[in-house]
């Protein structure tokens, strides 16, 4: 693991442009755990305790392989999903910041598996058992007793639940301290592996600290309500917990490197399936170019235990504050 990390490490700091404009810090990065089990149920993102009026378009393609099979349940997800996220945030002075997250979906066989083959060569790295199933090919089935709870389907494009947030800052000093409250709104498509067909909530602590001058550290704790899953079964989901930190640092005026780390336990009841019953953890490392007009990130995100998140995210967003 440690060698894969160092060579993303490298690949990074040589795609980074390197220009002049004003010192900022815009948050952490803005992406999501996208493994297929757990896109329906709330999946948090790190968020920065400041306030802000911005309006911001993430697009995030990632690919996720699970052949396994329990006394009842059975995961068999080998498929790429792309999500285009729109987010809007309004900061009401004195207040608090409104915000509200519209996701559209679309679960594919994706084109990846050749250059994921090359790369798992390459590094030596393993490949999840890829080899076992054609190139490019898709399948997502969730089953439990034999019978289907999601069946995605090849090609589809939809909404994902939507997400209403509400942050108050509770200090004004450093490190600046938030509380995020958060509802999820059941306009995805359970069946298919959208949404979960229920009303979800979330509360977390977020923390932003400036390290240095040229440093600020995030960090976020929070917790998490699920309604039940209703798709083509209803299955009861749990109450689950996250957390997650990183850190921005600034190499030039006008370009950032940020590393972070979120961690999640799961929201399903036991499956007897690893990648979904265990804790999934998601590293993401990436850079930040702020423009005269906003700001562009990309990031690449792996799953360091294989477990809950996954096999690669890959992320750009772009972010204008008004």
């Amino acid at each position: 693991m440690g060698k894969k990390l160092a060579v993303i490490s490298v690949l990074l700091l040589f795609c980074l442009p390197f220009r002049s404009f004003a010192l900022a810090f815009d948050g952490p990065l803005q992406v999501k755990n996208q493994f297929a089990p757990f896109v329906p149920v709330n999946q948090p993102y790190l968020e920065q305790a400041a306030t802000e009026s911005s309006f911001s378009f993430g697009l995030s393609h990632s690919s996720v392989y699970v052949m396994e099979n329990a006394a009842t349940w059975s995961a068999d997800l080998d498929l790429e999903l792309t999500e285009l996220d729109l987010c809007f945030k309004k900061d009401i002075p004195d207040l608090f910041e409104v915000g509200l997250d519209v996701p559209v979906l679309r679960a594919s066989q994706g084109f990846m598996d050749h250059p994921l083959a090359w790369y798992h060569r390459s590094f030596g790295f393993g490949d999840y058992g890829r080899t076992n199933r054609p190139n490019n090919s898709y399948l997502y089935e969730v089953d439990r007793n034999g019978k289907p709870v999601i069946k995605g389907e090849n090609d589809r494009t939809g909404f994902g639940d939507a997400r209403v947030t509400v942050k108050r800052k509770l200090s004004e000093g450093d490190p600046l301290i938030s509380i995020l409250a958060d509802i999820e709104l059941p306009t995805g498509n359970a069946r298919v592996g959208y949404g979960n067909g229920s009303v979800d909530a979330a509360l977390a602590l977020l923390l932003d600290w400036n390290a240095a001058e040229d440093t600020r550290v995030y960090a976020n704790l929070g917790v998490a309500f699920p309604g039940d899953l209703k798709a083509y079964q209803t299955v009861k989901l749990e109450r689950f917990s996250y957390a997650g930190s990183g850190f921005e640092t600034f190499v030039s005026p006008g370009v950032s490197l940020l590393a972070q780390l979120m961690v999640q336990t799961s929201p399903y009841p036991a499956t007897g399936i690893r990648q979904i019953d265990g804790t999934g953890m998601l590293l993401v490392l990436g850079g930040r170019y702020y423009s005269s007009g906003g700001s562009w990130e990309f990031s690449l995100s792996e799953d360091p235990n294989t477990t809950g998140a996954p096999d690669f995210i890959l992320n750009l967003t772009y972010k204008e504050k008004f």
